[in-house]
């Protein structure tokens, strides 16, 4: 290829990008709006690294650089304002190094905002990239910022950003009596559908009109609800250490609840993290020409090997499958893990999930699915069907619910 011909191609590319690049987010159409919701009031920003604008500037950055809005206070959530925290690790109270301005953990012995760090806020700003799913505890932070809010009458404005997993996908039961937690904090479907910005209409509307707050919503410009996060033109920021990218995002809800018993490797600690299913003990071509029997919608199976670099099997060879979604809008993705766990328990009966992981108890497991029924029914007969009944239930119930907080087409 000629020098001419490569820099063509290189500004044909380049042009793709640009032609794509059609999302704004939240913070994007507040910036172009000249930030005129937050003019003289006392900002509280709650993000971390994937609260930037198009360009990749932090949202902290561009807030604190402008004249018309005063940036008091942030607030971290799992992982750290700045993301320098480990999954689980307690996050604790700092000072930024780039601002100066406080730093107030609600990731460790506080989940919800006190009076004491509320003292010099009148609003607070929620701008961070979710991914769509339940468990995923960015979303139980905005709920606590909205409790505490109500309740020390503060204003909430959230900048609102795409979900990865599109707008139409509603998978997994309500969460039960019992089992509310950090990791189900809401009454809504493991895979919701819905963008942050509406789910926090959903979450205030639903609450005692005492305990709801003054929620502004900056809604994005250009976004469809039928759009993965490649179409949005969008850069992609890693949202925790294990998401690096969407097709992450998309693993997620595929293989993290049943990644809850450490019984066996789901990519976390290799290349394809929630991609991919191995073992040690797993003959991956079987197990692979196995699932592609099944011809479940819109998904493909291929053989993989490989060493883990951590977690599970570390630096040992295991064997599985890696998924691939062929047809995103027929794949049922959080099922896939049913199936797994059939086929598994049918051709190794000898190896059961939920003993490898040498657990003291199923706690975990139990409040991610929001029930403890799925533990209950997968593990009487191993048949995904049996887990279905209970898993598909409140799905297009939910999605009547949540029509009235849709923001997008």
């Amino acid at each position: 290829m000629t020098i001419k011909r490569l820099i063509g191609s290189f500004l044909l590319i380049l042009s793709v990008i640009s032609a794509n690049a059609q999302v704004k987010t939240g913070i994007d159409v507040l910036q172009e709006n000249g930030f005129a919701l937050l003019a003289g009031k006392r900002v509280g920003l709650l993000t971390n690294p994937t609260g930037v604008d198009r360009n990749l500037r932090s949202t902290i950055d561009i807030l604190y650089s402008e004249p018309t809005v005063k940036l008091t206070t942030l607030f971290a959530p799992e992982h750290g304002v700045r993301g320098d925290e480990y999954a689980g690790t307690v996050v604790t109270n700092s000072t930024d190094a780039t601002t100066g301005l406080p730093v107030y953990s609600l990731h460790g012995k506080y989940k919800k905002p006190t009076a004491e760090m509320l003292k010099n806020v009148d609003v607070l700003v929620y701008d961070v990239q979710d991914i769509g799913c339940r468990s995923y505890t960015f979303i139980s932070t905005l709920g606590k910022i909205m409790e505490a809010a109500a309740e020390h009458n503060k204003e909430v404005m959230v900048l609102d950003r795409p979900n990865p997993l599109g707008g139409e996908k509603v998978e997994g039961s309500l969460v039960r009596d019992g089992f509310y937690s950090f990791v189900s904090q809401f009454n809504i479907p493991y895979i919701y559908g819905l963008t942050v910005g509406e789910l926090a209409g959903l979450i205030n509307s639903e609450r005692p009109v005492d305990k709801r707050c003054r929620l502004t919503v900056i809604r994005m410009d250009g976004w469809k609800r039928s759009m993965l996060y490649p179409e949005t033109g969008l850069p992609w920021v890693l949202t925790s250490p294990q998401i690096p990218t969407p097709e992450a995002a998309i693993g997620y809800p595929m293989s993290g609840i049943v990644g809850e018993l450490n019984a066996i490797q789901i990519g976390v600690g290799y290349t394809l993290p929630f991609q991919v299913f191995a073992a040690e003990w797993i003959d991956g071509n079987v197990l692979a020409r196995t699932m592609n029997n099944l011809k479940l919608p819109g998904l493909t199976f291929r053989p993989i090997s490989f060493k883990p670099y951590f977690g599970i099997s570390n630096g040992r060879p295991v064997h599985g499958v890696q998924v691939y979604v062929t047809d995103y809008a027929k794949a049922n993705l959080t099922e896939v893990q049913w199936y797994i766990a059939q086929e598994l328990h049918r051709i190794y009966p000898s190896y059961d999930l939920f003993k490898l992981g040498n657990l003291k108890n199923y706690a975990m497991f139990d409040n991610v699915c929001g029930t403890s029924q799925i533990r209950l029914l997968l593990t009487k007969n191993y048949k995904a069907s049996d887990v279905l009944k209970v898993w598909r239930a409140d799905a297009e119930a939910f999605k009547q619910r949540s029509e009235p907080y849709k923001l997008y087409e």
